[in-house]
Parts: structure tokens; sequence; C-alpha cells
């Protein structure tokens, strides 16, 4: 597999706490969306890290197709 799964035709809202790290599933196949659960392990694709600066409300991408993983980019929109 090398094109990810659709997960969602939105992005996720999520509230990030500072200083702490998230994976996201860039595969689309993990059950915890949009977090990884290691369910890319039969993929070549592999989770980006997103390191929370501060604490807010993060919007991470679920349609897979970002240009800037792990964020939403509004791809889902073309």
């Amino acid at each position: 597999m090398t094109a990810p799964v659709r997960a969602a035709d939105q992005p996720f809202a999520v509230e990030v706490e500072a200083g702490r790290d998230y994976w996201w599933c860039a595969c689309g196949l993990s059950a915890k969306q949009p977090f990884c659960d290691g369910s890319h392990k039969s993929t070549d694709i592999t989770p980006v890290k997103y390191a929370a600066d501060k604490s807010r409300t993060v919007f991470f991408c679920g349609c897979k197709v970002t240009k800037k993983p792990p964020l939403c980019d509004g791809a889902h929109n073309g």
C-alpha cells in the first residue's frame, strides 16, 4: 500500500496539551483516528509526530492528502 485511505471528509478537532507529542495516522487505517494505532505496519506509510508547543485546538487532517501533515490544509474540499 502506497496511497493512504481517506479516514474522514473533514478534519478532526483535537484539544492538544503543551509539551505533549501526538502521532497522527498517515495511512488512514487506524481505528483511533486521527491518531496512530499501529495499523500502518502492513503498509510503507509511517505516522507523523506532532509536538504541541502550546495547549489549543488543532485540526488534524482526516482525508490524508494534506500538503501540511499532520494538519488540515483544506484538501478535503478539492
